[in-house]
């Protein structure tokens, strides 16, 4: 049990890691570089604010770094309770760091296009500019793409913290509806994409209820007792009281 508890807790560092580096991500440095249909006001933003834009792209890194120890410690904790769905998890989970992490390039590419390299010569600064923007919406898509594999992911999660006795049943279905916010994100903005800003919002408060509820109790509870241990060991003491 104990080193149950030490895993849940460094799972819990690093997914504390992973909320903090994506909100520096999502709420810092992409409204501070990215306005939407203005590719020249984009392309300035990131030239004035290369550092930061920079330190967005190591945010990104940390992230998938990190991502790849939860979904290795996750597989080992709830592996007892299912197998197979513990190993489709883990694939899922691992598949979605994969593509988000192949998708940075896009991200990346605009430093590249405003290097200001001599082979870049060639195109008019409203190319490179539309370019930059380009690649950002393409960034963007590729979110939504990794999104529905870490939505299968969640769910499964749910469904496996649901079953264990490591976890409070309560935590599985609160990650269950942060998976089904996550789906909406993905799909509800390839097929609907009017309703991108609706979509987003909605997806956002059963998320973070669901994954910092879970993060939070990983660090401070670990995991808990399961029952037939506590029932063991009340025994055990009543046997003891008993002979003495």
């Amino acid at each position: 049990m104990n080193s149950e508890k030490r895993t849940a807790r460094v799972t819990g560092i690093l997914y504390l890691i992973i909320f903090f580096a994506n909100i520096f991500v999502f709420f810092f440095v992409t409204p501070s570089v990215s306005v939407p249909g203005d590719a020249t006001a984009t392309a300035n933003n990131i030239l004035a604010s290369e550092s930061l834009y920079r330190a967005g792209m190591v945010s990104y890194l940390i992230v998938f770094l990190s991502d790849i120890g939860v979904a290795i410690l996750l597989y080992k904790l709830l592996k007892p309770v299912n197998e197979t769905g513990a190993q489709i998890f883990l694939a899922t989970r691992l598949i979605q760091t994969a593509v988000h992490a192949v998708n940075l390039l896009n991200f990346f590419f605009p430093l590249l296009l405003l290097s200001g390299g001599d082979y870049l010569t060639v195109f008019a600064p409203a190319q490179l500019h539309s370019a930059v923007l380009f690649f950002l919406d393409a960034h963007h898509y590729g979110v939504l793409i990794s999104e529905a594999f870490f939505g299968v992911s969640t769910l499964l999660l749910g469904w496996l913290v649901y079953k264990s006795d490591l976890f409070p049943g309560i935590l599985g279905i609160l990650l269950a509806f942060a998976a089904l916010g996550y789906f909406l994100d993905s799909f509800g903005i390839f097929l609907m994409p009017q309703h991108e800003a609706l979509f987003a919002e909605i997806m956002q408060a059963p998320a973070i209820i669901g994954e910092m509820s879970f993060t939070l109790y990983l660090l401070v509870k670990g995991v808990r007792t399961p029952q037939r241990d506590n029932n063991i060991s009340l025994k055990t003491a009543q046997a003891e009281g008993a002979s003495a």
